[in-house]
């Protein structure tokens, strides 16, 4: 019975990162998009709050999924290193190299 409650915890933490990991993705297009300086950098740090979000809360996901569940992920992740070395990418990939434009990291 815990088992199963923890399952159905974690699926709910997983549908939230998703729409976190969505809202992130929008606030950083948005940001791409906008001319103001000042409004970008309001999406840029909207869109850094959503990140973190969603690194606390897949931190929690993986101290409560079983140890079989965490050796399938290993084994996507090691799945997901190869074909992006082959030239596939994946749309968290393109999240996670994404930079602060200029006017952001060369502020004096």
């Amino acid at each position: 019975m815990q088992n199963k409650k923890n399952q159905t915890s974690v699926g709910q933490m997983i549908q939230r990162c998703h729409k976190w990991r969505q809202k992130r993705k929008q606030y950083i297009d948005q940001a791409r998009q906008t001319a103001d300086e000042v409004e970008r950098e309001r999406l840029l740090q909207t869109a850094e709050h959503y990140g973190r979000m969603v690194n606390e809360e897949q931190v929690k996901i993986d101290s409560q999924r079983d140890p079989k569940d965490k050796s399938v992920e290993m084994a996507e992740n090691v799945e997901n290193a190869e074909n992006s070395e082959s030239g596939e990418t994946t749309e968290q990939s393109e999240d996670d190299e994404i930079g602060f434009p200029d006017f952001i990291t060369n502020l004096k």
